[in-house]
């Protein structure tokens, strides 16, 4: 049991460096980064699905890149007791969910994805390549 939690914190250790931590998807809701932030929805159906460790390590390798593209991330690893964002998004099992600034749905994922396909991803979007015109005319 002892070799278990030792991985689990190796795996989970990139979280710190993360420049803000995962928010809980309780009480979240979308209206409140409606032009202000890209909220990245994590959802598993549980803290130890592997997936959903992956992913957690993979956002916390360039944290910096993430801020610079205004995204929150935001983690649902409890389904029996849905939240708002579950109800609405309805995963299965793990998902990514990317939601754009103007609140649409701009990719959904049944994979980890790293920083770099997801900023990729970001910088693609017509709201991203609006906000880099205006911050460089």
């Amino acid at each position: 049991m002892k070799p278990l939690y030792i991985l689990v914190l190796a795996i989970l250790l990139p979280l710190a460096a993360l420049a803000q931590s995962p928010t809980p998807a309780a009480g979240v809701a979308l209206a409140d980064f409606l032009y202000l932030k890209r909220p990245v929805i994590i959802f598993a159906d549980s803290p130890a699905d592997p997936a959903f460790i992956r992913q957690m390590a993979l956002l916390g390798q360039d944290p910096k890149a993430l801020a610079a593209r205004d995204v929150i991330v935001i983690t649902d690893t409890d389904p029996a007791t849905p939240s708002a964002l579950r109800l609405k998004l309805r995963p299965r099992g793990f998902a990514l969910v990317l939601i754009d600034k103007d609140g649409t749905t701009a990719i959904r994922k049944p994979l980890p994805w790293d920083v770099r396909e997801i900023t990729r991803a970001i910088d693609n979007l017509p709201s991203a390549i609006e906000d880099a015109q205006a911050r460089n005319p």
